[in-house]
């Protein structure tokens, strides 16, 4: 029978070659399966860990080690502070998403109204409710197990506001127009190698096509459609699709359009305004 300390330098031994941060997956695998918090765990390193326990978590290195996330494989993850369910069904919500959220709170409009395209877990949309009860939030998402773990999330969080529709993006949401749109869309090139590490999550919200521009650009060529006079547009994109994305933008009458760079300093969302909602049509 091993110790909470020897079962984590075990663990985390066992995903050095797996992954980029042994230690933590370790620990946060560890601790959802015992049920105590990563300083619990350090606290009570001496602490036995049951057989049954023990047999479980090796379980659970070995799928991690096999490239499962750690997200599905503990069903949480936290994203602007929330704690949000996450299935195989959904992407799991990357931290740099959350530069999409700040670029949104920043929208001075009273009563405005959101479209979130894409939504999958959820995480863009519920953050924004959660922040501004006043809003008017509408979520849309092309998989209608996305939208169950959306809505699972929004029941969890209380944030009963939201509208949910299932569709391609703006299919659900023909002849309405709001305020801002927010999309976190596929943007991975489908020959694109990183995509193999990434083979346990939802191909469908990772690649769109061969550039990895295809969804971003039928997004910009539609938004005007459903956009009020000044109304915002935010993407986020891959690090070397910033100038693309802007083009666009540009292309489709957007002005002031700027790129905004992630945590890391890494050009990750571009937005621009919409001067006028009758230059684009479809």
């Amino acid at each position: 029978m091993s110790t909470i300390t020897e079962a984590l330098q075990s663990g985390a031994r066992a995903l050095d070659r797996h992954s980029d941060s042994p230690r933590l997956d370790a620990e946060l695998l560890l601790g959802r399966l015992l049920k105590m918090s990563r300083a619990a765990l350090m606290a009570h390193g001496e602490q036995p860990v049951a057989d049954a326990s023990e047999r479980l978590y090796a379980g659970l290195i070995e799928q991690r080690a096999r490239g499962a996330p750690v997200a599905y494989l503990t069903g949480t993850r936290e994203f602007w502070s929330l704690p949000l369910r996450v299935t195989p069904a959904v992407l799991v919500p990357r931290p740099e998403t959350e530069l999409v959220v700040e670029l949104a709170l920043a929208v001075s409009e009273p009563g405005c109204s959101v479209l979130d395209l894409g939504t999958g877990s959820g995480a863009i949309a519920l953050a924004i409710a959660a922040e501004r009860p006043g809003w008017r939030v509408t979520a849309v998402d092309i998989m209608a197990s996305a939208l169950d773990v959306a809505r699972q999330n929004a029941r969890d969080l209380r944030l009963s506001r939201i509208d949910w529709r299932l569709g391609s993006w703006f299919e659900p949401v023909a002849g309405e127009r709001f305020h801002l749109i927010v999309a976190n869309p596929p943007y991975v090139a489908a020959d694109d190698p990183a995509l193999d590490q990434l083979r346990a999550e939802p191909a469908i919200a990772l690649a769109a096509g061969p550039s990895g521009l295809e969804a971003l650009a039928a997004i910009i060529a539609a938004a005007a459609a459903h956009l009020h006079e000044r109304g915002r547009l935010i993407l986020e994109h891959g690090c070397d699709q910033a100038p693309s994305v802007a083009r666009l933008l540009e292309q489709h009458g957007f002005a002031a359009v700027r790129t905004h760079p992630d945590f890391s300093g890494k050009p990750r969302a571009t937005q621009g305004t919409l001067h006028s909602p009758h230059q684009e049509t479809t």
